[in-house]
């Protein structure tokens, strides 16, 4: 018993401090004093307001309320991403969540699809998902045992205010500070040497602690600043490296799903919250100016400003340990990867989750900090590569910033991924990757990879009998999604906005 972990500290707020302030206490609470500390005069990124369907594993440990979550975070529904002149310009194609059509034994559903096409009896590959035609169609709603392959968008200051009343329901603790030092044991004959011992605030507060969680963002104040653990550049993959948000007043009834509107130096988001719309441009500076960019974004938007437009710096890529002695990093402290495919609240809670699964005694066992080092990277790298996709599978060629990206060199990782689809129309998940084959799929194609041919199990199906396959799929996606109401309809009966 003497040797457990008593004591935790959380370095940073925000929705990364929060989140993992709400999971240790609430499912490990009871056994552990769990230290958050925070200043309210430094401001967090918070623009990221999209999220995807995993976040219900989340919700679903902590025993949060679906209605009550989205009432108080002013949320609405997201089924999808729409990719808008990524392809080239003026083209457009959806990146759905849930499932393409149905597989069999020996290939998955694209096979046929692709054999339909070819003989020109099926239609665009959505319309055998019934989350796809419903983002299209505007409209959804929570039905009896529903797959819950929805997610949400919502604003993220506010979803860091739940969650902390909710940790702080739950027995942790809020200290209000900045910190201005980090102590370290300095025993080079113990185990424990050049572990973090404390935070020092400025006011002179000392704040121990056995196990220490640094969400001090793109900082990285313990992670990198004390413990020096070193970082993993992807900017050569992925050039953005700056970020422009502002909110706008609603104008139009929020759709379901998030737009991506690619620039000619990167991309703008849309994001439609229950009464105001999250506005963005992510972009290369070598490309554009901050204040360029800034105009072309503001020139671009829908509804009045409601604030002033702010630049975000960053850098994407990876630490090299994302847990080092006695430090995990959770959050923008871990690495970013721009929020594209809206993964980063998603890291996050696997973060926190894979931390829980892996708990330490006082001992740190170098294979839980293996294990959870090496399980960081995997999924880092699997969404990376699927990021990388969207910019390196494009036919545009009209600015300096597209032509980097299309004559880029990519991981060969990546490289296998498409040959193998492009050749054979074969995509596989691994393990656990977050990315499954419909989303790999879907861009894909949507980005203008076309496979050269179908599994050969195909043609064991007639042809009358493939365009009754494909034909009972579609309509079932159709009748579904007739039987469902206007999205807004629905957000206004089930969760309507309690923000004031």
């Amino acid at each position: 018993m003497d040797n457990k972990i008593k004591k935790v500290v959380i370095a940073g707020g925000g929705t990364a401090g929060w989140m993992t302030a709400a999971a240790l206490s609430k499912l490990m609470g009871k056994h552990l004093d769990i230290v958050l500390v925070e200043s309210d005069e430094i401001g967090t990124v918070g623009v990221g307001e999209a999220t995807i369907p995993t976040l219900h594993i989340f919700h679903r440990l902590l025993g949060l309320k679906e209605q009550e979550v989205m009432a108080a975070t002013n949320a609405t529904f997201k089924l999808g991403i729409s990719f808008e002149n990524w392809k080239e310009l003026n083209q457009s194609y959806l990146h759905s969540f849930g499932f393409l059509g149905k597989d069999c034994w020996a290939c998955g559903f694209q096979h046929f699809w692709l054999k339909g096409k070819k003989q020109g009896i099926a239609s665009e590959i959505g319309d055998y998902c019934t989350e796809h035609v419903a983002a299209r169609e505007g409209r959804f709603a929570i039905l009896p045992n529903q797959d819950q392959n929805h997610a949400y968008h919502m604003d993220a200051s506010l979803y860091a205010k739940y969650l902390r009343k909710f940790a702080e329901q739950h027995g942790m603790s809020r200290i209000e500070g900045k910190i201005a030092d980090v102590l370290q044991h300095q025993d080079s004959k113990s185990n424990s040497n050049g572990h973090i011992k404390a935070l020092v605030l400025e006011s002179g507060q000392v704040i121990n602690g056995d196990l220490f969680i640094d969400c001090t963002g793109f900082k990285a104040l313990l992670i990198e600043q004390t413990l020096n653990t070193g970082f993993e550049d992807w900017s050569h993959w992925l050039p953005c490296d700056s970020a422009i948000a502002v909110q706008t007043e609603a104008t139009n009834s929020p759709i379901p799903y998030t737009r991506s509107i690619a620039h000619q130096s990167g991309w703008q988001w849309r994001i439609p919250l229950q009464n105001r719309t999250g506005n963005g441009m992510v972009f290369c500076s070598k490309f554009i100016s901050d204040d360029d960019a800034t105009q072309q974004l503001l020139s671009n938007i829908e509804g009045e400003p409601i604030n002033k437009p702010r630049v975000i710096k960053f850098k994407t890529g990876t630490r090299r340990l994302h847990w080092h002695k006695n430090c995990v990093a959770i959050g923008l402290s871990s690495g970013f990867l721009e929020p594209l495919e809206s993964t980063s609240i998603h890291l996050i809670q696997r973060s926190i989750i894979r931390l829980m699964q892996l708990f330490p005694t006082q001992e740190f066992a170098q294979q839980n900090t293996d294990e959870f080092n090496a399980q960081t990277k995997f999924e880092m790298d699997n969404i990376r590569d699927f990021i990388i996709l969207h910019y390196k599978a494009t036919n545009r060629d009209d600015s300096r910033f597209w032509r980097y990206c299309k004559e880029m060199s990519i991981p060969d990782s990546l490289r296998h991924r498409i040959e193998m689809f492009n050749e054979t129309g074969n995509i596989y998940k691994f393990g656990n990757e977050l990315f499954g084959e419909s989303s790999w799929i879907q861009v894909m194609i949507g980005q203008g990879i076309m496979p050269k041919e179908y599994h050969s199990i195909v043609d064991s199906m007639e042809d009358e009998e493939l365009t009754s396959f494909l034909h009972q799929i579609k309509s079932a996606a159709k009748r579904k999604v007739e039987t469902l109401p206007p999205h807004f309809d629905f957000v206004q009966h089930y969760c309507k906005s309690t923000v004031v």
